[in-house]
């Protein structure tokens, strides 16, 4: 457990410095650069697909090399290299080139840093390490929201973007100090002998093939969060206040993870999982049909509420139906599937945004959230709770 502990203050740490600037990403091209909604969607899409094509690709590596440390860091490395592109940065286009750093970075760390959070889990505890993972991450996330919501308060209205960014750097150094005291898992190849690791995609478990399919499908009403930054400032909010916005989100997120990973490891992943999806849909239903500030308010706290109950039991059940040697690969293809649906989806997002409004962008993905809701509550065996299936069950 202490190694899942200090992985998750790694990943606090890098989004405390992540988050310090993200949320300001969508103001930061739209008024310095004077970007449409759909110049946002195009580069959150290219920067999110590319990191999403890059996750299997680290996951096969650490399925079949076994060195998963190394491969974090080289991911958490590109953090650094980020900020730095923000600084020079001097058109959107510049701002492209940083984020695609920012994202190559997170496709090559996340699925070995699963795995090893994965390894590192006590038995029958898997939805609460994973839990505990993802709560140090989204209260690094809040830590940063309101360090850039106090940094950015200015009278004038006048906001220090660049210091900003430069002040992320500091923490984004801490994270890659707490791999020091981190133990590699699994068992090492030896030298010159890579693990043979095979994906033979009809050999899977028939519900890793099913979840897998349905992740996709709702991934392409699930727009990146930038757009929901822009629906807060597009219904009247000031940029503090969009900032205060997103660090309730983190905050319900980061409060509500450990306990509803906790919950999983009783209750089973599939009942978290549909209701996650459930709650979504009512997340973008608010955020479509808006019709007050307050409900806008509101609308982020149960997209918060979205997240809790899907990001680490999304993560923990397929660690729990992966064959052991494919672990990495699966993770990694699940969030290869999320990266590329997420391109078409930003895309589509800002099309329909131009095109119809904010109204229509959000009754989209509300209802591709339902769909995949009905497909896992109707279609996705039930089995007992911390067990795995069969392959082909």
């Amino acid at each position: 457990m202490n190694n899942v502990i200090l992985l998750g203050l790694v990943s606090f740490f890098a989004d405390l410095s992540t988050e310090m600037v993200y949320p300001l990403i969508p103001l930061y091209l739209t008024s310095a650069f004077g970007a449409t909604p759909a110049v946002v969607g195009l580069i959150e899409g290219i920067a999110e697909s590319l990191a999403g094509l890059l996750k299997v690709f680290s996951g096969y590596l650490a399925d079949r090399y076994r060195r998963k440390k190394p491969l974090a860091f080289a991911g958490y490395a590109a953090g650094l290299v980020y900020k730095a592109g923000l600084l020079l940065a001097g058109s959107w286009a510049g701002v492209l080139a940083a984020r695609v750093v920012d994202r190559v970075g997170k496709g090559v760390r996340t699925s070995p840093r699963d795995v090893l959070v994965s390894e590192s889990a006590a038995p029958g505890k898997l939805g609460l390490s994973f839990g505990l993972h993802k709560a140090l991450d989204m209260a690094g996330s809040t830590l940063g929201i309101l360090a850039a919501f106090l940094l950015m308060r200015s009278p004038t209205g006048d906001y220090d973007y660049r210091r900003l960014f430069l002040l992320s750097c500091i923490p984004a150094a801490a994270s890659l100090v707490m791999f020091a005291f981190i133990r590699e898992t699994g068992t090492r190849v030896a030298p010159g002998r890579p693990q043979r690791v095979t994906v033979g995609l009809r050999s899977l478990d028939y519900r890793l093939r099913l979840y897998l399919t349905v992740v996709f499908l709702f991934t392409l009403g699930n727009s990146s969060n930038a757009f929901l930054l822009l629906r807060a400032s597009d219904a009247g909010f000031e940029t503090s206040s969009v900032i205060l916005l997103y660090l309730l989100y983190n905050g319900v997120s980061s409060l509500l993870a450990l306990p509803l990973g906790k919950w999983s490891d009783r209750t089973g992943r599939k009942r978290m999982l549909v209701a996650g999806y459930v709650v979504f849909t009512v997340a973008y239903a608010g955020f479509a049909w808006a019709g007050s500030r307050l409900v806008v308010a509101s609308a982020f706290v149960v997209y918060g509420v979205f997240t809790a109950m899907t990001a680490g039991v999304e993560r923990a059940y397929i660690s729990e139906i992966a064959p052991s040697e494919l672990k990495g690969t699966m993770l990694g293809l699940h969030s290869t599937l999320v990266g590329v649906a997420l391109f078409p989806a930003s895309l589509i997002a800002g099309f329909l945004w131009s095109r119809f409004g904010p109204e229509v962008t959000f009754s989209f993905g509300a209802a591709l959230s339902l769909a995949a809701a009905l497909l896992l509550a109707f279609r996705l065996p039930t089995a007992s709770v911390g067990t795995s299936v069969p392959r082909g069950a």
